[in-house]
């Protein structure tokens, strides 16, 4: 992230000071050094207005003024702009009164009597601070509104594919990192006949249920060491003696960080009733 020349000298610039020959000296040594954008302004009640309007990239601002003293002009500043970074250099002949302005928010300072090699590279050091910051503000601003709209993507994705897998499948299923069902299409529980707080293994199922045990130890193993499964065979034998299939599939689902937070499955019945033989 560079600031260039050009940049630099095609800033929006202000000078206030109550002062005329102060005004004229300053904004002379500022044309000789190559700016071209700069506004005059000897009266401090002006200052907020002209900025609303023209948004200065700096504002070089005499402290020491009648009716409104520069700390009162950027207390003013800072209560008409949104934006905590405020673009001031004070001038100023106390130096009492630096510390206090840097306090209140000026970016720097220079002193009176002017030192015009000095105002020339604190100018175009403050500007170069306050054009990198508004880069990285842009930057950041640009940065958010991209994850807002990947984020808007991701989310109509998914949404997209829980619809299709719902139609797909006999049901779907969502489950989040402590295991808990927060989302079930279908007849899942009735399908399956696993209690919710048992598929991930913490109670156990002691009754005989007609569920094939081992096939069921193998998920709740896969699920548990947060495996994916792709069309694992799960099966049953009814109280009336029939007997059914289902084929499974689920995938863990994990975070920007790799921070596992849930499962997604679906499920169907692969194989009609049929009567067992006695």
């Amino acid at each position: 992230m560079k600031i260039t020349d050009t940049q630099i000298f095609q800033a929006r610039l202000l000078i206030v000071d109550d002062q005329e020959a102060n005004v004229v000296l300053l904004e002379q040594a500022l044309l000789d050094a190559g700016y071209t954008n700069i506004s005059l302004c000897m009266n401090p009640l002006e200052v907020c207005a002209l900025h609303r309007k023209h948004a200065f990239d700096l504002i070089l601002l005499d402290l020491q003024m009648p009716r409104m003293d520069g700390f009162a002009v950027m207390e003013a500043l800072k209560a008409n702009q949104q934006d905590p970074y405020l673009p001031v250099l004070v001038v100023t002949a106390q130096p009492g009164h630096k510390l206090r302005a840097l306090q209140a928010g000026a970016r720097d300072f220079v002193s009176k009597p002017f030192d015009l090699l000095e105002v020339k590279t604190r100018v175009r050091n403050t500007l170069e601070v306050q054009m990198l910051y508004k880069k990285l503000k842009d930057s950041n601003c640009a940065l958010d509104n991209t994850v807002e709209q990947r984020t808007a993507e991701l989310r109509a994705s998914e949404a997209r594919y829980r619809g299709l897998a719902e139609l797909a499948s006999d049901w779907y299923w969502e489950q989040d990192s402590q295991n808990n069902f927060v989302r079930i299409s279908g007849p899942v529980l009735e399908m399956l006949g696993i209690r919710v707080d048992a598929l991930d293994g913490t109670q156990a199922e002691d009754s005989d249920d007609g569920w094939d045990a081992t096939q069921r130890a193998a998920l709740r193993e896969r699920i548990a060491q947060h495996q994916p499964f792709l069309d694992f065979l799960l099966s049953r034998i009814n109280t009336d003696g029939s007997r059914q299939q289902f084929r499974v599939s689920g995938e863990p689902m994990f975070n920007h960080v790799a921070s596992f937070i849930g499962y997604r499955g679906v499920g169907v019945e692969v194989l009609p009733r049929r009567q067992m033989a006695v």
